[in-house]
């Protein structure tokens, strides 16, 4: 059985963002026509065309991911290779990724497995897609996300769906689909830009862990958007990275040297924790970045928190995915939070 449909304006009625809760509640699940005077999204970065096909004799859930179209160009993004992530919700102990394709209607056409799924769990599930755009392997920055809720699924046979890709919140800037901070951009332009423009401030972090020597490296590679409130220029700013154990101790600490009048400073700079593979699940990276005022005088201007007690999903993630590439470094931006 094979039934093709098309999920925009419906499963835009959903929230996407990743600070969202999400829950099958919220679902009607009854009515897959698109009701009608639902508009296209202002805002996208793309579609996504996907096919699932759920097996309840094998419980067994296939997603090929085709292919995307009408993804921001090179003039516009600054970058021309693409990569899907998906992940099974609400656990989030399944998930893939496609290899990366280049061009604005990159093909995919790339299977991922989610196995143990019980025909009765199936309507309580969820799957995120999420695309992110890859300048390098390592360079990757998330351009959009959607999710599909499995209540959608016929128990034997095939959909055929096409996903709108949403643009997270805070990429957006001054009603450009990118954010002016993306890696794409030189580090001279970028550290010298006005600070006139209204992007929350972030910090792109590369993450690698080795488990046969347990050293946990982590480099601190580039800020964006980053504002000194109480004048107008850019601000003088260092990062302080803290290793927390499992009941909130310090474990050791750090911190990078100054950059100074950069509102989009680089830092590249390296620091190596010593942590045990049975304690990597225990610990707390706490990232925070300061604006020197005076010799005695700072102001926090966010900070971000990975591990045990991640600060978000996105920081969960990104530490999650650290431990499964077993060594390779993986570099995400993330939106700093306020002190």
């Amino acid at each position: 059985m094979e039934t093709a449909f098309n999920n925009r304006g419906f499963e835009d009625s959903y929230a996407t963002d990743s600070s969202s809760m999400w829950s099958p509640e919220e679902q009607d699940g009854t009515n897959l026509q698109v009701p009608p005077g639902i508009s296209e999204p202002i805002s996208k970065c793309g579609d996504l065309d996907v096919i699932f096909e759920y097996r309840a004799a094998s419980q067994r859930l296939t997603v090929t991911i085709v292919r995307a179209q009408g993804l921001p160009d090179k003039d516009r993004s600054g970058v021309n290779s693409w990569q899907v992530h998906v992940v099974l919700l609400p656990s989030k102990k399944q998930r893939g990724r496609t290899s990366i394709q280049k061009g604005p209607n990159p093909v995919f056409k790339e299977k991922v497995t989610f196995t143990k799924l019980e025909p009765r769990d199936v309507a309580a599930c969820a799957v995120r897609f999420r695309l992110y755009a890859a300048r390098k392997m390592t360079r990757e920055r998330m351009m959009g996300e959607k999710l599909f809720y499995l209540s959608h699924l016929h128990p034997e046979g095939e959909i055929k769906v096409t996903l709108v890709l949403e643009p997270r919140s805070n990429i957006s800037s001054g009603g450009s689909l990118l954010s002016p901070s993306a890696v794409s951009h030189s580090d001279s332009a970028s550290s010298t830009q006005s600070l006139s423009h209204g992007g929350a401030p972030e910090l792109l972090v590369g993450l690698s862990y080795n488990a046969t020597t347990g050293r946990l490296s982590v480099e601190m590679i580039k800020g964006s958007h980053f504002r000194n409130l109480a004048v107008n220029r850019a601000p003088d700013t260092y990062g302080k990275l803290f290793l927390l154990n499992s009941v909130g101790q310090e474990m050791s600490r750090c911190k990078t040297s100054i950059r100074r009048g950069q509102p989009n400073p680089v830092y590249k700079e390296t620091f190596v924790f010593q942590v045990a593979l049975f304690q990597l699940s225990d610990v707390t990276l706490m990232i925070s970045v300061y604006n020197r005022r005076t010799m005695k005088r700072k102001e926090m201007i966010g900070w971000i928190a990975l591990g045990q007690n991640s600060s978000g999903e996105e920081e969960q993630d990104h530490w999650e995915e650290m431990k499964e590439t077993k060594g390779q470094q993986i570099c995400r931006w993330h939106a700093l939070l306020e002190s």
